[in-house]
C-alpha cells in the first residue's frame, strides 16, 4: 500500500490524503451520531459522560470545518486558497473587532485595517513576497494605525482603541496569512505537495488541542453540586489523580488548562506529527521539533485568546444566545491555528531555507 501511494503524483497523493481524513472523519462522526441518539432515546450513562460526548461532537465539527476549508482551497488551486483564506481572516478579524467598543474616530482605522491592510496583506502572500509579507503588519501597519486614529481627532482612551485593533489585525490577518503562505514554500524534491504542510499544521495542532481537552474534560465538567468523587487506591487511583484530577493553573482564564493535559497535548501530537513525517520534507527528529513547536504556539494562543472571552464576559465566541457576534464562533475554531502558523512558517522557512 505505502509503494502504491509513492508511486502516484503528487495531486493524487493529495487526493488520496483527503479521502482517507473525510473517511475517518465519517466513521467517527457516525459513531457519536449513534452514541449521542441512544443516549436521547435510553440514558445508559451519568451527566458527566453525556456532557463529554455532546463536547466531542463539537470538536468533530471544528475538525469537519477545517477539513473542507483545506479541502476546497486545494482543489481550487493556491490563488483561489488564498482568496478563501482572506475570506476567513476577515470574518475572524470582523468576530474579533465586534467584541472591543469601537468609537466614532475609529471608522476611518477601521476602514483601513478590513479594506486595506487585509487585502493587501493576503495580495503580498499569493505573490510570494514573503520578506515584505513578514514585515507589513508589524512595522507599518503597527506605525500607521495609531496616525490615521489621530487624524481623527479623538483622543478619548487612544492607547486602549488602537492597541485592541493592532491587537486584532495580528491575531487574525497577520496569523491567519500565514496558513496560505505554507503552500508556496519550496522544498527540493518537493515539487506540489505543499498542501501536505498545510495539512501536518492543522493535524498536529487540532490533534494537541484535542488531547488537552478530553483528558482535561472530566475534572472540568462536574455534574452540578456533585461531590468530588472518591480517589481510587493504589497505582491506578495515583495515575488517575495525576491524569485528570490535577486543578487547573489559571482557573479564572480556563477551567480546563494545567500542566499535566498540557503535557500529554504536547507528547501525542508531537509524536504523531513525528510518525507523519513521511508526507513532509522532515525526517523523523525534524518533524518531532517542528510539531513540538506548533503545539506550544497553538496551545498557549488559544489560552490568550480564552483570557480576551473572560475579559470581555463571554465563554464562546459564538455560541448561539450568548456570544455577541454574527460570524458563529469562527475564532474558537481558529485561534490555535492563528498563533501556530506564523511560528511554524518561519520556523521551517529558516531552518530549511524553504
Amino acid at each position: 500500500m505505502n509503494h502504491y501511494l509513492r508511486n502516484l503524483s503528487p495531486t493524487h497523493q493529495v487526493a488520496a490524503l483527503f479521502v482517507i481524513v473525510f473517511g475517518l472523519l465519517f466513521i467517527v462522526s457516525t459513531v457519536a451520531f449513534m452514541l449521542s441518539f441512544r443516549e436521547r432515546r435510553n440514558p445508559v450513562h451519568d451527566e458527566i459522560w453525556q456532557r463529554e460526548l455532546q463536547h466531542f461532537r463539537t470538536l468533530l465539527r471544528t475538525t469537519w470545518f477545517m477539513a473542507i476549508v483545506f479541502w476546497v482551497g486545494w482543489a481550487l488551486g493556491e490563488k483561489v486558497a488564498t482568496l478563501l483564506f482572506a475570506l476567513i481572516s476577515f470574518l475572524a478579524l470582523r468576530e474579533f473587532i465586534t467584541l472591543s467598543p469601537t468609537r466614532r474616530g475609529d471608522h476611518r482605522s477601521l476602514i483601513l485595517a478590513f479594506f486595506v491592510v487585509l487585502p493587501i496583506q493576503f495580495w503580498l502572500v499569493a505573490t510570494a513576497h514573503f520578506d515584505l509579507f513578514t514585515v507589513f503588519i508589524p512595522v507599518y501597519v503597527f506605525l500607521a494605525i495609531p496616525v490615521v486614529s489621530a487624524l481623527a481627532d479623538d483622543p478619548s482612551h487612544f492607547l486602549e482603541r488602537n492597541a485592541k485593533l493592532q491587537w486584532g489585525i495580528m491575531v487574525c490577518v497577520y496569523g491567519m496569512s500565514h496558513v496560505p503562505a505554507l503552500l508556496l514554500l519550496s522544498f527540493p524534491g518537493y515539487e506540489g505537495k505543499s498542501a501536505f504542510l498545510v495539512f501536518f499544521l492543522v493535524f498536529v495542532v487540532q490533534t494537541c488541542m484535542l488531547v488537552q481537552h478530553l483528558v482535561s474534560r472530566r475534572k472540568a465538567m462536574p455534574p452540578d453540586g456533585a461531590p468530588e468523587p472518591e480517589p481510587l487506591p493504589g497505582l491506578l487511583g495515583a495515575i488517575r489523580h495525576r491524569l485528570f484530577m490535577q486543578p487547573p493553573f489559571a482557573p479564572r482564564v480556563s477551567r480546563s488548562f494545567n500542566w499535566t493535559s498540557w503535557a500529554l497535548g504536547m507528547a501525542i501530537a508531537s509524536v504523531a506529527g513525528a510518525l507523519l513525517s513521511f508526507i513532509t520534507p522532515f525526517k523523523f527528529g525534524q518533524a518531532l521539533a517542528v510539531s513540538l513547536i506548533a503545539c506550544v504556539a497553538g496551545s498557549m494562543g488559544h489560552l490568550v485568546m480564552k483570557a480576551l472571552k473572560r475579559d470581555r464576559g463571554i465563554p464562546n465566541w459564538g455560541r448561539r444566545g450568548v456570544g455577541v457576534t454574527g460570524a458563529n464562533g469562527l475564532l474558537d475554531r481558529v485561534d490555535a491555528l492563528c498563533f501556530a502558523a506564523p511560528v511554524f512558517f518561519h520556523a521551517v522557512r529558516w531552518y530549511f531555507d524553504a
